[in-house]
């Protein structure tokens, strides 16, 4: 959540910042601001809504400087108001802070810095920090950014100016994102990569706990007690393009269109000559593997319903049980993680704070854990004891599209390399899987070749308050992921039910013309998901099918049938989720919403 930029160097400021912020907006938008430090001076401006106010204001009011900081705001304390935007002020002095995670303990120390005279004009957590650093500022900005994080409990990552102490920037992390961007005679400091990337690609990639004291002759990354760390310099090896819409009308839809070539990348190397699946940071024995007596899938959102298939893989050609949990739950329900557990984490952005949380309390327990994620050098890629990337590339669009799909891809991937150690994965089911998955790619661009048929299905659903969605097997997994995508950037209330559990209580709530769309990827389940539509159907129901083309289907059980390639049954959810995106897009589209940036929702949720 929340996005921070600065920028210390001999060109405008400004134009840094409000840049930077523009390619973080999908971290957070509802509100932005900047700081920006001359001759000893901050001055301040920020606004509620969009970065747009926020820059049309700079266009007419130009602030001077070559060093600043900003921020892109998503509300976690206080709505959102020109009061509760980022950069805050120390009430005393001159020091100001941008932030991006959630101070857990702010009430008592705002309680206490009343007493020492401190006031506070906005609702947020944030404004306890400046006046925290100010509370131990003795003419040295970094000492007291250390000392004052020392009181601090939650996540943070901080980028602080001081006009007493000027030409500086300070900056530390504690499990929110921070990189630094070393360009020529100027530095960067950024919640993310694509806020640099137009104008440097080696980067810092901060670990939790180091502080940078960044001035015109650098960056110097040190610990708390002001010991230099040498830090190896990340090259980023994609380009600027890559995070912008290359034509398309929006990041979602190119994101859309990208999918082939992302499981392609996310394929090549995977699978060697002799049809064995290979990982580069992910190497058992068959001993090992057989070690393993239970499997965690934890993840939050899409990633989870990414870890659903993930079991029905590793169970269906593993034959090891898996459990599929919420990240924001599995920590809190004690569960039962030995030192013969496996523990496979799943984050696009691998900074994902609740997932991050399990991936620490299961190496502390003795679990073995993986990682599958879509950025190098994340915190759950560096902290994980194995790591599989899902090279989708960058997703800006806050509904993800590309991740998920990779990610089910890299699940398949899991189920077929352990059932391959344990012997359990025949050579014709071996065969056949492989063949399917590197198949997936060309059936996508099928899929997008036709997608005039699911538009014009969009055109109806744009017109509705409740949406049901009916899946068996993965395919339920699938009805999840396809209700979600249509709740992110429709707004339409969705629900997604096995085909079997409707009539054990939700068919109440069906009534003469409520949408139902069911999913028949799965050949053996087909009539009996049918025999749940005919159910649904006799209530008064519009039912959509999502179907194979040639299928042979009685077409008076549907008003409406969206086909799809045919593909192993598999790894038919990873065409057919391509098709229900291009129906929330289109549904989104026909009723003129912001499809990018979908109200109350970021990208990357750093926060608990």
């Amino acid at each position: 959540m929340c996005g921070i930029v600065g920028y210390i160097g001999n060109k405008r400021a400004t134009s840094f910042l409000v840049d930077g912020l523009s390619k973080l907006e999908y971290r957070g938008y509802d509100s932005a601001g900047i700081a920006v430090e001359k001759d000893g001076k901050i001055e301040v401006v920020k606004h509620k809504g969009r970065l747009l106010n926020l820059s049309n204001d700079l266009e007419k009011n130009p602030v001077e400087g070559t060093i600043g900081i900003g921020h892109t705001r998503w509300a976690t304390h206080g709505e959102p108001s020109d009061a509760n935007s980022h950069p805050h002020r120390s009430s005393k002095g001159d020091i100001t802070v941008v932030h991006n995670g959630i101070i857990e303990n702010y009430l008592g120390l705002r309680k206490w810095l009343k007493e020492e005279g401190y006031e506070f004009l906005s609702q947020t957590d944030t404004e306890v920090i400046p006046n925290l650093i100010d509370f131990y500022y003795e003419g040295d900005l970094l000492k007291a950014v250390v000392k004052a994080t020392e009181k601090l409990e939650g996540s943070y990552a901080l980028g602080v100016i001081c006009g007493d102490d000027p030409d500086k920037i300070v900056a530390v992390r504690k499990d929110s994102p921070l990189i630094i961007g070393l360009g020529k005679d100027e530095t960067f400091i950024a919640s993310d990569i694509p806020a640099v990337i137009s104008y440097t690609r080696d980067i810092y990639l901060l670990e939790d706990n180091e502080f940078v004291l960044i001035t015109r002759e650098g960056a110097k990354v040190l610990n708390s007690d002001g010991e230099n760390i040498d830090k190896e310099i990340y090259k980023v090896t994609w380009t600027a393009e890559a995070a912008e819409k290359g034509g398309f009308d929006s990041f979602m839809m190119k994101e859309i269109h990208e999918q082939p070539k992302a499981i392609r990348d996310t394929l090549t190397g995977k699978i060697s000559a002799d049809k064995k699946v290979v990982f580069e940071d992910f190497k058992l024995t068959k001993e090992q593997l057989e070690g393993i007596d239970k499997v965690y899938i934890v993840a939050c959102g899409t990633a989870y319903h990414a870890g659903l298939i993930g079991k029905v893989a590793i169970e269906k050609f593993a034959k090891i049980p898996v459990d599929v949990d919420i990240a924001s739950e599995f920590r809190y329900r004690e569960p039962l993680v030995t030192n013969k557990t496996l523990v496979i984490t799943v984050s696009q952005s691998g900074e994902t704070a609740d997932t991050l949380a399990v991936l620490r309390d299961s190496k502390k327990a003795g679990a073995k854990t993986l990682a599958i994620t879509n950025v190098v050098g994340s915190t759950i890629s560096r902290e994980a004891e194995h790591v599989i990337y899902t090279m989708a590339g960058p997703e800006i669009a806050v509904a993800s599209t590309k991740a998920y799909t990779t990610q089910v891809v890299v699940m398949n991937l899991i189920g077929m390399y352990f059932g391959q150690l344990k012997g359990t994965l025949t050579k014709e089911a071996e065969k056949e899987l492989e063949d399917a998955l590197l198949l997936i790619p060309e059936k996508i661009e099928e899929l997008l070749a036709n997608k005039e048929q699911i538009e014009e299905v969009a055109k109806i659903l744009a017109k509705e308050k409740d949406v049901f969605f009916l899946g068996r097997g993965v395919d339920f997994a699938l009805a999840l992921e396809g209700s979600l995508k249509l709740k992110e950037i429709t707004y339409i209330h969705s629900e997604a039910y096995a085909g079997g559990e409707l009539k054990h209580g939700p068919i109440a709530l069906i009534e003469k013309g409520t949408k139902v769309i069911a999913l028949l990827t799965q050949t053996r389940l087909k009539e009996k998901m049918i025999s749940n539509i005919v159910e649904v159907k006799a209530r008064g129901a519009e039912t959509i099918g999502l179907a194979y083309e040639g299928d042979e289907i009685d077409e008076s059980v549907f008003n409406n049938i969206i086909r799809i390639p045919r593909i192993l049954n598999m790894v038919a959810p990873v065409v057919a989720a391509v098709a229900l995106q291009l129906l929330a897009y289109y549904t989104a589209k026909e009723k003129n919403f912001d499809i990018d940036k979908p109200r109350n929702l970021a990208k990357s949720v750093t926060v608990e």
